[in-house]
């Protein structure tokens, strides 16, 4: 009888990702524009775009709540010749089909006030929430 259950969960929950792929072919589709329009217009732009109104970014130790605080926190940035590249390297979706994550490498680099070269590689996170109008918006990066 164990095993029987055993089976049945397993078969349920592949058909249950099964469902899920063309959501995850969505999420992978809007975080590849979302890294190519950075590359384009620039990241706040960007961020601004992509964000839902209630985004939050968690950047250097600090929280930054809500499109207004985005523009401040853009706005004052003092680097130059800004570069941020990533890519998804893995997509969750949630059984509802209405809220996902996605987490891969990234670089950023740029050019300090002081004319220094400055990096930074790591892996981003990123909480997506399915708008009302179909699209994808980000609720945490």
């Amino acid at each position: 009888m164990k095993l029987f259950i055993l089976v049945l969960l397993v078969f349920n929950s592949c058909s249950q990702n099964t469902s899920l792929e063309p959501i995850k072919e969505e999420i992978i589709a809007t975080e590849i524009a979302f890294a190519k329009m950075a590359r384009e217009v620039g990241l706040k732009e960007v961020f601004l775009e992509f964000a839902a109104d209630s985004a939050v970014l968690s950047r250097n130790g600090n929280i930054i709540k809500g499109k207004q605080q985005i523009v401040t926190y853009f706005d004052s940035q003092t680097l130059q010749n800004v570069s941020l590249e990533w890519e998804p390297g893995f997509v969750e979706v949630a059984r509802a089909g209405d809220m996902a994550y996605t987490y891969g490498p990234f670089i950023f680099s740029a050019i300090s006030a002081e004319g220094e070269p400055q990096t930074a590689l790591g892996y981003f996170h990123t909480v997506w929430k399915k708008q009302g109008d179909g699209s994808w918006k980000f609720i945490y990066d």
